[in-house]
């Protein structure tokens, strides 16, 4: 016999993964809405790739790279954190390196307890989404507590599929 969680309908521990995109920030300002209410605490998380996109010269390391970008990102969380505590609101942060960022923001929520995962969709097109699948398709299917996943605007783009079809509909 498993014995599986039972979550409440009133959160009291929200994950918020943030990548400091725009819609990243629509989700914690929802997480930020329902924590007011709920009084509940919020868990922001950002996840930097092990390996980053970027072509560097080989006088800068990898490891340096990713150093700087988990500086920054807790730059960026202080002031979150800063705004939170302001309204009351108890946070706590993370910045975590892996090349699985939807495994990654799955393995925090059960490791750290939430209750609640608020993210939200970029509304990317074009074939990557379309191959790969978003993290947040990824996340929608595999995660074990609530989810309340905010569809955010379609950036303004012209991404194409062959033959000159749109990606709207998928």
């Amino acid at each position: 016999m498993s014995r599986e969680k039972t979550y409440s309908a009133i959160p009291t521990k929200i994950l918020v993964p943030v990548d400091f995109s725009s819609s990243s920030h629509a989700a914690l300002d929802a997480a930020t809405e329902l924590a007011e209410k709920f009084h509940a605490e919020i868990d922001l998380l950002h996840v930097i790739p092990a390996f980053p996109n970027v072509s560097i010269p080989d006088s800068i390391t990898e490891a340096a790279v990713v150093e700087a970008a988990k500086k920054a990102a807790e730059e960026r969380f202080a002031v979150s954190q800063k705004a939170l505590a302001a309204k009351g609101i108890k946070v706590t942060s993370s910045v975590e390196v892996g090349n699985d960022v939807a495994g990654a923001i799955l393995d925090a929520a059960e490791r750290d307890g939430a209750d609640l995962l608020v993210i939200s969709t970029h509304g990317l097109s074009g074939w990557y989404p379309m191959v790969f699948g978003s993290i947040a398709e990824k996340i929608v299917k595999l995660v074990a507590c609530p989810l309340l996943l905010l569809r955010t605007p379609k950036p303004e783009s012209t991404a194409k599929v062959p033959f000159g079809r749109s990606m709207e509909w998928w």
